[in-house]
């Protein structure tokens, strides 16, 4: 026999009102409160009927999902933890791929893609924020990334600028002077390499070093073949660099695939940092040394800015511009006893 709301409120301890404001979503719980709830919840096994709920309240169930690349682990992961977190608000995920193209944006904030959703979080390559949330009302939406919504939607992103400081640092602190940048994107307006640029730049000028354009690589995307193809280009430039920071992982597999393909010894003789903390990096031989975000907190605030959107009216909630917390993990490609 299947459990009711009434019988999940008794084994928490609240009422009945307080398990239906736990199960959709509402902002107006406790932690603690909602921890019981939650508990009592997997513990009973029970399941709301979402078909009644949403014919009730005139909602789907569904919130959209739109990242620019499913094959980037960064996006995969991150995905995934999505997908977890809305499966415990007993919500559906919908994932669209965008490429970075600026139609296919629009297409799901206007909803013109045929797609009936309560919401969306969105990793937006393409379009300018007076864009997105012009075309997204009355949509709820939330933003991942560097776009600025100026107050009219919610954000969630990483501290780009201080990463990026952190990682160029750590390179200055091993001894290294000549420390390229692989990942500048001059033909993407999403701001997120030019910030991880700026942060780069500003570490190299504390340290008395004049930022060289000569080692700052643009690529095409954030890609391994990218990454391998910028370092041979550095490596073949005639000042090759001794540390190089990668605005991602999968640049900066790509920069070691080269150097062991040239022979170089890492770190000893060039040191690599990375961006986005993904699996393949804590394998590889070295492991990667990388800035890790918090992608778990990345997915659990950008569900509960959509939640404070859906279950509230959109005056009553000031937009939210968070910051997630990052660290530097140091491994093998930059300390070589370093796990």
């Amino acid at each position: 026999m299947s459990s009711s709301l009434k019988d999940v409120a008794a084994r928490a301890g609240v009422s009945a009102r307080t398990v239906s404001n736990v199960v959709n979503g509402s902002a107006r719980v406790a932690p603690e409160t909602r921890r019981r709830v939650q508990e009592a919840i997997d513990e009973l096994g029970y399941r709301p009927n979402l078909a009644a709920r949403s014919l009730r309240a005139g909602r789907t169930g569904i919130i959209g999902l739109a990242i620019p690349e499913l094959h980037s682990p960064y996006f995969a992961e991150l995905a995934g933890l999505l997908a977890d977190e809305a499966r415990r608000r007993s919500w559906t995920v919908v994932i669209d791929q965008t490429h970075g193209d600026a139609e296919a944006e629009r297409r799901l904030l206007t909803g013109d893609g045929g797609r009936v959703m309560d919401g969306l979080i969105i990793s937006p390559w393409a379009l300018p924020a007076e864009d997105i949330t012009a075309a997204a009302r009355p949509l709820p939406v939330v933003l991942l990334g560097e776009r600025d919504p100026q107050g009219l939607a919610d954000r969630v992103a990483v501290d780009n600028v201080a990463a990026a400081d952190e990682a160029t640092t750590h390179l200055l602190s091993l001894g290294r002077r000549r420390v390229a940048a692989v990942g500048l994107q001059p033909h993407l307006g999403n701001g997120t390499a030019e910030l991880r640029a700026e942060g780069y730049r500003n570490a190299l000028r504390r340290a008395g070093i004049t930022p060289c354009p000569a080692w700052e690589r643009p690529v095409t995307a954030l890609h391994r073949g990218d990454g391998a193809r910028a370092m041979a280009h550095l490596l073949d430039s005639g000042d090759a660099p001794d540390a190089v920071f990668a605005f991602s992982d999968e640049l900066a597999l790509g920069a070691l695939h080269t150097a062991y393909v040239r022979g170089l010894r890492v770190p000893e003789d060039l040191a690599v940092v990375g961006f986005d903390d993904i699996e393949d990096g804590r394998f590889g031989r070295p492991t990667l040394t990388t800035v890790s975000p918090d992608k778990r907190q990345i997915a659990a605030r950008a569900l509960q800015c959509l939640a404070d959107r859906i279950y509230s009216p959109l005056n009553d909630v000031p937009a939210a511009d968070l910051t997630v917390p990052h660290r530097l993990a140091v491994r093998g490609s930059t300390v070589a006893s370093a796990a």
